[in-house]
């Protein structure tokens, strides 16, 4: 029995994948080498593209202030590596049974991946990963955002996306013009806590590239002070990371660290250990809750996409653009939002060991001060 697209999409939908979409392998032609799927499986004549949608639901811990592990469990991570990958290798499977190779590809980031050494001459230095939002461009399932998000035609930005390369020549679904579901209303621009979304008209701004000869374009996001709002070292949307250090300042909006500096304070932060200061735990480590996401996840993320996809969202469902609709809007009042500057200093040399004592006794600490100047 031949393969179709239809069979495809149709085995696809019997999974429980939400959407999908197939392009054809020349859409691709100008995908630098390290993100081609040409140099990842030369035999590949059709790139399938499917999404799982992510429960509006998830978001509404992080948008009342309330739970935070949702967003990192059902949102990102755990959809992106467990719950949606099994439908991937079962759809992956179905092609195979047919005779075609169906090499099911994980969504990493290409630009942190680190290159090594080519295991003979003449080969490319590994690994090849493709980028899969430009990728679901090709197959015809959705369009860039302004943000870099990616958004379709019945969620929005409200996906998690995952690919399979096939030799089986298929027939491709057409590309979505560009903007078709972004509406460039600057939400995202306005809502993003970090400052890393340009402004819509800035058109220098833009970042351009070729897709199955159409011109696909979005924001040059900053992908520093995006990670860094991500993984919660942005005190405007982690109470964890204002706990953890009260007197600090760090000015996100108008940092210029890239995203692997951003990756190397965040991640080694979020495991960080200090037994000395911290009277109030029971365990040594600095910040707590983001410790105990990453034993459950191996991963965590605070920001809850507030500009990027709680916001863009919003303005999609608003205006009649996305197909899934929902009978009551999501943001019934203002959104929270914490300062970055403190109204006071806390503390002087200890400020978690001084509040204990002071709470304790206030007299414990009579003339301390004075005391400690001779340790310097």
């Amino acid at each position: 029995m031949k393969l179709t697209s239809d069979m495809i999409k149709e085995r696809a939908k019997e999974l429980g994948l939400d959407c999908v979409g197939i392009g054809s392998i020349d859409r691709y032609s100008e995908a630098p080498p390290l993100m081609s799927p040409k140099n990842y499986f030369p035999g590949c004549r059709s790139v399938i593209v499917v999404a799982m949608r992510i429960p509006r639901g998830s978001y509404r811990g992080i948008e009342e202030g309330t739970h935070w592990h949702n967003y990192t469990y059902y949102s990102y991570n755990r959809l992106n590596t467990v719950i949606r990958p099994r439908l991937t290798y079962q759809l992956a499977t179905f092609i195979e049974d047919f005779g075609w190779e169906a090499v099911p590809c994980y969504p990493a980031v290409p630009e942190r991946n680190p290159a090594r050494e080519p295991v003979a001459e003449g080969k490319l230095p590994s690994d090849v990963v493709m980028q899969i939002r430009i990728m679901g461009v090709g197959a015809g399932v959705g369009e860039m955002g302004h943000s870099k998000v990616f958004l379709t035609p019945k969620f929005g930005p409200r996906v998690r996306l995952g690919m399979i390369l096939t030799d089986c020549e298929l027939e491709p679904d057409p590309i979505i013009d560009p903007g078709t579901i972004c509406n460039h209303c600057g939400c995202c621009v306005r809502e993003c806590p970090g400052n890393a979304i340009p402004p819509v008209n800035d058109k220098d701004k833009l970042i351009h590239i070729n897709v199955g000869e159409k011109d696909i374009y979005w924001g040059d996001v900053h992908m520093g002070r995006c990670t860094l709002t991500h993984h919660g070292q942005n005190n405007k949307i982690s109470p964890f990371h204002k706990a953890a250090f009260p007197n600090m300042e760090f000015d996100v909006d108008n940092s210029h660290m890239t995203e692997e500096e951003a990756y190397r304070i965040s991640y080694p932060l979020a495991t960080a250990k200090w037994t000395d200061a911290l009277w109030e735990h029971s365990d040594p480590y600095v910040i707590k809750f983001y410790n105990y996401v990453m034993n459950h996840v191996g991963y965590f993320a605070l920001c809850g996409a507030r500009g990027c996809i709680r916001a863009c969202m919003m303005n999609l469902e608003k205006n009649g653009i996305i197909e899934n609709k929902f009978k009551n809007e999501f943001r019934y009042k203002p959104a929270w939002l914490l300062p970055n500057k403190i109204e006071e200093t806390q503390g002087t040399i200890n400020p978690f060991r001084e509040r204990y004592l002071d709470e304790l006794d206030p007299e414990l600490r009579h003339n301390e001060q004075n005391g400690m100047l001779f340790n310097e």
